[in-house]
């Protein structure tokens, strides 16, 4: 990380300068607020995290718990999840305390003893194959902890305000703030009393029973299904040998999907309870732990389990729902929204594939970026029917994997023909849970595949695949995309034609447009007085080896000034062939490339360098000039 560019930190370089609304923060919530965000669950801490980097918007976040969460229900952290913390600068912490799952066992009934499992498959997990991130467990109530302490530590200092329910609200049709919220105080000295707030964007991450979504008249479509399970956060006693590896467990009684925990003592376990009779009307929710218990050591026959005790217990019934838009104006409508659904409020389905926290947070992470542009007038406010557009797909993705999943863990063994075909379905999809198969449609801010050519690894829509590159000002091996924050940048990273820093070369006639045209993006969007990066941050990567590239010789695009200071920064050159070549590992062109990285970390854009008028055009469509 960079620091001291404002002067010498002698303290945690982490904790940002407070400024705007983060200084004299004000304790009480304002009558009227730029952003409301409803609900600290995954989606909105991780939005108040991403607002915090907008010191100049009004952010405030209402809870009706009247503190943090202190046990969370959920708990799988897919490698996606892991690669946007490290966005927000925790991802290593993180990890340190988690579970790491390195492989997933499969139980099947032995053939020659029916009534008892065998181990019949040993797989490593998805993630040593697909990434650098690993494939986490680590209790929900951790996750929002982090992103609290990240949203804390931004210049906006956002921090929850506790004891403060949503009631409803209306949107009105003018006005500056136009959405009133009605809330009421349920702790402290003011519990029972109700004020009207105004707002003028609400965020609702307020749980699968959102009343946001009722205040705007979305309705969840989809049902449950008529199977229930029944899931525990239990430390025992067991002489069952796979109890600290994730395990798919199919006997004749049942089924369980076993997960350990953080701590290196306590598991989740889904016991299958089977399948529900018409007319239950949820009275297998009422099923006692000690029910469940039972069902459990059925299935684990020969082996058995004593629970010593239970942090957690609950029975659900699979439910798959989505709603049928995530925001407040209809699809043919002439006005941008004010009103977002994210999480639970917009979609719901079973927990596990792991996947309800993971999807949360990227609807958070989708919005925050377009909110802060929007606000700080970066962006026309257009950008924000994007949100629902892109998410909402991926929602109904969700559900359909999930049905899938949850019907092959319920299965009986009659029903499988192969005993490795669940081992198979989890290798098969595996970029789907992982988080890395989400992939935009061309939109305003997602750009068509012309060239796509020219970077087969970075396809258009898709997150950017990091890569090892040697940064040439102390040649030291980094991952590219480890430096994308979650700042609301852009990032801008030009790929270097094999002439390397000779002048008569494409990558030199390219940065200089993009330092001094009227047209280039850089010149035309930042804000006179501002960093010359504090929009986008545009790096180079040379092909030839670092101890071949001189900083200094670098276009001065690549070398901008920072910070009160105005220091320049030396960390944006970097090397990609010394002992790994990102532009063979990327399928990058050898005349060089422009990718587009957008702030969550989605490639926007593939173009030639030689083509700046392309350039110049796609964020004309989704950027308003700067004033200069």
């Amino acid at each position: 990380m960079q620091f001291h560019h404002n002067g010498y930190v002698s303290g945690e370089p982490r904790v940002l300068p407070a400024a705007g609304t983060g200084i004299d923060r004000p304790a009480d919530l304002p009558d009227e607020v730029d952003v409301l965000i409803v609900g600290s669950g995954p989606a909105g801490m991780l939005l108040a995290a991403q607002m915090s980097q907008f010191p100049t918007i009004t952010t405030r976040m209402i809870e009706r718990r009247d503190g943090r969460l202190a046990l969370g229900q959920a708990d799988g952290i897919q490698p996606r999840s892991v690669e946007t913390f490290q966005a927000f600068g925790f991802a290593p912490h993180i990890i340190s305390e988690a579970y790491n799952i390195g492989w997933m066992n499969y139980w099947t009934p032995d053939p020659r003893h029916p009534d008892n499992i065998i181990r019949t498959t040993r797989q490593a997990d998805y993630a040593n194959d697909i990434g650098e991130f690993p494939h986490l467990i680590v209790n929900q109530a951790r996750v929002l902890d982090y992103f609290a302490e990240a949203a804390l530590r931004g210049p906006a200092r956002i921090t929850p305000d506790y004891g403060i329910e949503f009631l409803d609200l209306t949107v009105h049709e003018t006005g500056e703030y136009p959405v009133e919220v009605r809330v009421r105080y349920v702790a402290g000295p003011r519990a029972g009393e109700e004020r009207t707030i105004r707002a003028k964007y609400v965020g609702g991450a307020d749980g699968a029973r959102s009343r946001v979504r009722e205040s705007i008249g979305r309705k969840h479509i989809g049902n449950f299904s008529a199977h229930a399970w029944g899931v525990m956060d239990v430390t025992v006693e067991t002489d069952f040998p796979d109890w600290r590896t994730k395990c798919a467990i199919n006997s004749e009684a049942g089924n369980i999907l076993h997960i350990p925990r953080e701590g290196g003592y306590l598991c989740r376990v889904y016991v299958d309870l089977g399948e529900v009779p018409e007319g239950d009307h949820h009275k297998v929710r009422e099923t006692p732990l000690e029910k469940t218990v039972e069902k459990a050591n059925e299935i684990l026959h020969p082996y058995t389990l004593k629970v010593k005790q239970a942090a957690w217990y609950s029975v659900y019934e699979v439910g798959h729902r989505v709603t049928d838009k995530f925001d407040d104006v209809d699809v043919d409508a002439d006005h941008a929204p004010h009103v977002f659904l994210m999480g639970d409020a917009c979609h719901t389905h079973s927990a596990k594939a792991g996947q309800g926290m993971n999807v949360s947070m990227q609807d958070g992470f989708n919005l925050g970026w377009k909110l802060g542009s929007v606000l700080t007038g970066r962006s026309p406010e257009a950008l924000l029917s994007t949100y629902s557009a892109e998410r909402q797909p991926v929602a109904q993705q969700l559900i359909d994997f999930d049905r899938e999943w949850s019907s092959l863990m319920a299965r009986k063994p009659e029903e499988i023909s192969d005993p490795h075909e669940l081992a198979n379905f989890y290798m098969a999809t595996s970029e789907f849970p992982s988080g890395f198969m989400t992939q935009y449609t061309p939109s305003m801010i997602t750009g068509e595949a012309t060239h796509q050519e020219l970077a087969t690894g970075y396809p258009i829509g898709k997150r950017f695949k990091s890569a090892e590159v040697v940064r040439v000002c102390d040649g030291n091996v980094e991952h590219l995309g480890h430096h994308h924050l979650a700042d609301g940048r852009w990032r801008i990273y030009a790929f270097a034609d094999a002439a390397g820093q000779n002048e008569a070369s494409a990558l030199a006639d390219w940065a200089q447009w993009v330092q001094s045209s009227p047209e280039s993006p850089v010149v035309r969007y930042t804000p006179a007085g501002a960093d010359e990066d504090a929009v986008f941050d545009v790096k180079v990567v040379y092909q030839q080896d670092f101890a071949d590239i001189d900083v200094l010789a670098a276009p001065e695009v690549f070398r901008p000034r920072c910070g009160q200071l105005q220091l320049m920064n030396w960390e944006k050159v970097f090397a990609g062939g010394s002992g790994t070549d990102i532009f063979a590992e990327r399928g990058l062109s050898r005349d060089g490339a422009v990718v587009v990285v957008r702030p969550d970390q989605y490639v926007a854009a593939v173009l030639p360098l030689e083509a700046t008028g392309e350039l110049s055009a796609f964020f004309a469509q989704n950027m308003v000039a700067a004033a200069r």
